[in-house]
């Protein structure tokens, strides 16, 4: 009920449109049982004696509308049958469009505030949750969720109507009868009850089902290479049929109990119905009904039947449904965010110095620190250079300065400025961002240089390029700068997509840069146009550079030596060489072979 209740409220904005479509819903109810009642006066027709114009009483009056006899007779129920279809039929559009518009446009805010709850989300979240399952719940769960709004609560509230329209009609020709039929009520809700629980536990298993399928399909589809390479094609189907056979199973458990539930009601209404029988002999016998009304009895008695099937139906649908709503709740009530302080300030332009003070930090649960206890000072227009094997916390250190992460304690200061008290946006606007891994979008090259400045002009788009050494590759490509350079920049090589990663940094020019270089993976001469982007980058700007060249590291005002979490060194190339401690064990394993291969090509 809780999640149903929280679905509504994504209707409020429509009540307008709800009101309306819930009058055209009633119509058709109105007009279904109108039309049954036809059956009177057709009835008296057929069974009227010689002589004898007597007619049974009808709903809404009908038999003042019908002449006693004759000709004119069929002639006016035959007319009042296709009004009724006709008007019928255009409240049944009408209800229907509504619907589908008020499904829609929710369903299309809810998409929105949980895509907006996500990008709100800091980098904690994403390292907690895989990407297939966040666009799993966006897509997947409310399709789910639109085709209940839009189809089923439509569905849901035109068969009760028209259930309440029939069982009033019922009621109308014979009471005892129609209370006598109501006794299949109780076991009916509790059968119904009892069905929707089960479908909603196997529609949560089902959707975990399809997040597991969609991750082990993108992992073998993404790693493609590694799989060939490593003969796993069996492994992999095999792993992706074990997952797809647990949601078989799961989907058949609710195909079987969904196809069960309306025959087992069904045959509960017959018995009833086939026990009224006896009871109607004897009314009919005692007069307190003819033939005709007896039949029109029947005709919605029976009627009523099917609204309550396909109710029972609707809500083993609308159980799934509010499973997929549960999923997508689920994440939304989840907040991992860098919330500003409420009197946060406007970050100033760097003036003096970058300053992490004692700063400690740890991922998520994890017991073992990432950081601990490091401080360092930047001072404003000065490279500073982060080395030191894997794991020694120097990409975590860069995620605090645009606060990616807090620190858990300690603090990142900005001219003496506790980065927490200062606007998210204020922050980052002054910071661009240059990582390893190098993030495109599938979209033009203009898109991707301008992403940080969306208003930037053409010429302003093609200088950034130029700068960055780009220009002149993306001149040669098929629409220049209209090409699009497919998923994460595929159709472009490595020093390509590097350059224009750089672009979009210059054309932002923001004052502090963090660059994570990699260079090591591009060949001679992709690697020196990478390299002279990066020093056109990096001129008058603050930057902090985690650093896997020789030439990097010479360039750096200082050379900041990490392990395990710790800073062990920290000064210039020369003087941490001739300290002779972890920076020169450092050099002679990472830098010595680039510089003996630099002195070799100066030699020549």
């Amino acid at each position: 009920m809780r999640d149903l209740r929280r679905l509504l409220k994504y209707l409020l904005p429509h009540t307008g449109s709800f009101i309306i479509a819930t009058i055209a819903m009633v119509v058709v109810g109105l007009l279904e049982s109108a039309t049954g009642a036809l059956i009177v006066p057709i009835f008296d027709q057929v069974f009227a004696r010689p002589g004898n114009s007597q007619r049974s009483a009808t709903l809404f009056g009908l038999q003042h509308l019908i002449p006693p006899s004759g000709l004119a007779a069929w002639r006016t129920v035959a007319l009042l049958l296709i009004v009724f279809t006709i008007v019928k039929g255009i409240a049944d559009y009408a209800s229907t469009y509504l619907m589908a518009y008020i499904g829609q446009s929710a369903v299309l805010k809810l998409r929105q505030d949980l895509y907006s709850h996500l990008l709100a989300q800091s980098a904690a979240f994403f390292e907690r949750h895989r990407t297939n399952y966040l666009v799993s719940r966006l897509i997947s769960s409310a399709v789910a969720i639109e085709t209940a709004v839009a189809s089923t609560l439509r569905d849901l509230l035109n068969e009760s109507f028209t259930l309440i329209f029939f069982l009033g009609a019922s009621f109308y020709y014979n009471w005892r009868l129609t209370l006598g039929s109501l006794l299949i009520m109780p076991p009916v809700a509790g059968l119904t009850i009892k069905f929707g629980t089960a479908l909603r536990k196997l529609a949560r298993e089902s959707y975990e089902g399809y997040k597991r399928l969609t991750d082990t399909a993108q992992e073998a589809l993404a790693n493609q290479q590694i799989v060939k390479a490593y003969r796993g094609e069996e492994r992999e189907r095999n792993r992706f049929t074990r997952v797809a056979d647990r949601i078989l199973h799961a989907n058949l458990r609710s195909a079987s109990i969904s196809g069960m539930s309306p025959p087992i009601i069904e045959f509960i209404g017959v018995l009833f119905v086939a026990a009224l029988l006896f009871f109607a002999e004897r009314e009919i016998r005692l007069g307190r009904m003819n033939v005709a009304q007896f039949v029109t009895f029947l005709f919605f008695l029976f009627r009523s039947y099917d609204p309550m099937r396909k109710l029972s139906r609707l809500q083993n649908s609308m159980e799934q449904a509010l499973g997929a709503a549960q999923h997508v709740f689920e994440v939304m009530d989840e907040h991992i965010q860098l919330a500003e302080r409420p009197n946060a300030i406007s970050l100033p332009q760097l003036r003096s110095e970058i300053e992490f003070r004692d700063v400690h930090f740890g991922y998520g649960d994890e017991t073992r620190a990432v950081l601990r206890g490091v401080s360092l000072t930047v001072p404003q227009g000065k490279m500073v250079a982060l080395v030191g094997e894997s794991g020694g916390g120097k990409s975590t250190l860069t995620k605090l300065l645009p606060r990616f992460h807090d620190p858990t304690a300690g603090e990142v200061l900005w001219d003496g400025i506790d980065l927490r008290d200062a606007t998210l946006s204020s922050l980052r606007r002054q910071i661009a961002l240059v990582t390893q891994e190098t993030v495109l979008f599938n979209d033009t090259v203009r898109y991707n240089i301008s992403y940080g400045r969306p208003e930037a002009s053409d010429q302003e788009i093609q200088d950034a390029a130029r700068t960055a050494f780009a220009h002149d590759f993306i001149s040669e490509l098929p629409n220049g700068y209209d090409t699009v350079i497919g998923e994460r920049g595929i159709f472009l090589s490595g020093g390509q997509r590097q350059r224009i990663a750089i672009a979009r940094a210059v054309l932002i020019d923001a004052p502090v840069l963090i660059l994570d270089e990699a260079t090591s993976a591009l060949d001679a001469e992709s690697e020196a146009l990478v390299q002279r982007a990066i020093a056109n980058l990096i001129k008058d700007r603050t930057t902090i550079v985690i650093a896997h060249r020789l030439s990097t590291v010479r360039r750096a005002d200082l050379i900041v030596v990490m392990e395990a979490g710790r800073i062990i060194e920290q000064g210039t190339h020369s003087e941490l060489l001739a300290r002779g401690g972890q920076y020169q064990r450092l050099y002679e394993l990472q830098f010595a072979d680039e510089e003996e291969e630099l002195s070799v090509v100066s030699g020549q």
